[in-house]
């Protein structure tokens, strides 16, 4: 049976027409089905619903971010970055072409608001974090990176496809692929609910470790270093109120918090409290490693942010329960 997949295809609008449509006809030569929102160049709320019903009946999902962030939703968080989430939630494969150098692109193509770049800034990272992306600069490059990443996507994670009506008689195999699609949804639903970990043995967010530090003595102007055991899940909870799933912070601050909090208080240990750096970068890994946050580069110091696993483990960790034997 010829088994044909369903592309959705996402990106700001009027900016990007050629793009789309270079990638719209790659599409079709791989006898893929392309879908997106040409008839919606200017999208509300009730046609976004409509949106999220056409990406549910797509196997893959193809994002394309040039200079513009796109028209914000009533929440101010623009419509292709929503179509994203939505993808990203429903375990849809993504397949990412983000522009090389937008600040290279003429005005037309561009953010001119402070606030939209910024969210567009933010966007990208997201984007690029946790999976492989492709840059582009001109929009014929495009076809080229369609061909190769989609073939390239299609052999590595199969998905369920279309096929014909008239070429299954077999009402059984109906029932088959219903199957299958069910099976493939509570796979994808368990790995948003749980997570998944690609290294062996890692150490748990109830486990120990000893985190060191260093803070100026009372009486004399040199520094003395303290250590402290403490569980991951302590440390998350002190870190983690500050960040967002959109907005990084710069590491340095919250080092220096965690060093507030956590440095013992007496005469060895009163002011200039830091972790060590060495400290800060076992966070880092750790906490990257456990998928609870996400990381950008900013010249020499790292930002972070959390990811949605991480904002549920901070809600997990901090939300007010009821008292046992409460109604």
């Amino acid at each position: 049976m010829e088994k044909r997949y369903q592309v959705f295809i996402s990106s700001t609008f009027a900016d990007l027409k050629e793009e789309r449509g270079k990638v719209q006809q790659a599409v079709m030569e791989l006898d893929c089905i392309p879908a997106g929102m040409e008839l919606f160049p200017a999208i509300d709320e009730e046609q976004f619903e409509f949106i999220k019903k056409v990406i549910d009946d797509c196997d893959y999902y193809l994002l394309i971010i040039g200079g513009r962030y796109g028209s914000l939703s009533d929440e101010g968080v623009s419509y292709t970055e929503m179509e994203y989430r939505y993808a990203v939630s429903k375990g849809i494969k993504v397949i990412a072409f983000l522009h090389k150098d937008p600040n290279s692109l003429p005005v037309s193509k561009s953010e001119t608001d402070a606030a939209a770049r910024e969210k567009l800034v933010s966007f990208r990272n997201e984007v690029a974090t946790g999976r492989l992306v492709k840059f582009w600069t001109e929009a014929n490059e495009l076809p080229g990176l369609t061909l190769s990443s989609l073939t390239r996507t299609i052999r590595t994670y199969p998905a369920v496809g279309w096929i014909r009506g008239n070429s299954i008689a077999d009402p059984s195999v109906y029932k088959e692929i219903s199957d299958l699609q069910k099976e493939n949804q509570e796979l994808r639903n368990a790995l948003a609910e749980y997570g998944t970990s690609e290294f062996k043995d890692i150490a748990g967010i109830n486990e120990t470790v000893t985190i060191y530090g260093v803070g100026e003595k009372s009486s004399k102007q040199n520094s003395v270093t303290w250590k402290l055991d403490i569980t991951w899940k302590r440390l998350f909870s002190i870190l983690s109120p500050d960040l967002t799933t959109s907005n990084y912070k710069d590491e340095n601050l919250i080092s220096r918090e965690i060093a507030i909090e956590l440095a013992p208080e007496s005469d060895e240990v009163k002011e200039g409290r830091f972790l060590l750096k060495e400290t800060d970068q076992m966070l880092r890994i750790q906490f990257k490693a456990l998928g609870l946050i996400k990381l950008m580069k900013l010249g020499d110091d790292f930002q972070w942010a959390l990811t949605e696993e991480g904002e549920k483990e901070m809600l997990n960790s901090l939300i007010v329960r009821k008292a046992k034997g409460a109604v």
